[in-house]
């Protein structure tokens, strides 16, 4: 099974804003040299970001992916111990990571679930993946009930 990551809104919007800036101010700058750093810096992020930004994401009766612009993640479903529709509340607070800019990716930390690293275009998307070390994932796609359904009879088997 797989499922599109839809972007909200906000992050359409921030991440168009965000381009238009950042490469505008490359041709604002009147140095030459500073306009290659400035592009240098640019291409970087542009570069990390896309390593991140979630595209989809697949389930089969071995892993669950998370299929991003540049890399896939792969995890296995044996290490899966709970999946539960659980969109992330306002009170999230980012860390590390992306609140808008070509999804939203990255560590964040909630009061009622504590760290989590998440990968989702929409909140209202979203659901919470508990792994047998502690570790905590947020996903987000297209048809999430679906997912979970799909996701929590694999860890069954």
């Amino acid at each position: 099974m797989k499922q599109q990551v839809k972007l909200s809104t906000f992050s359409l919007i921030s991440t168009i804003i965000c381009l238009v800036v950042l490469i505008g101010c490359t041709f604002v700058i009147p140095e030459i040299w500073w306009q290659i750093g400035w592009g240098v810096f640019v291409v970087v992020m542009l570069i990390i970001s896309l390593c991140y930004m979630p595209m989809s994401i697949g389930a089969d009766e071995n892993a669950i992916y998370i299929n991003r612009s540049l890399k896939i993640k792969t995890i296995p479903m044996t290490d899966v111990v709970s999946v539960k529709l659980c969109p992330p509340t306002m009170g999230a607070i980012r860390i590390c990571g992306s609140g808008g800019f070509l999804g939203y990716w990255g560590w964040f930390r909630e009061r009622e679930l504590g760290k989590y690293f998440a990968y989702y275009g929409k909140s209202s998307d979203c659901f919470l993946v508990v792994l047998s070390d502690g570790r905590k994932y947020i996903l987000g796609c297209q048809n999430t009930p679906e997912m979970v359904e799909y996701i929590n009879k694999q860890i069954k088997k």
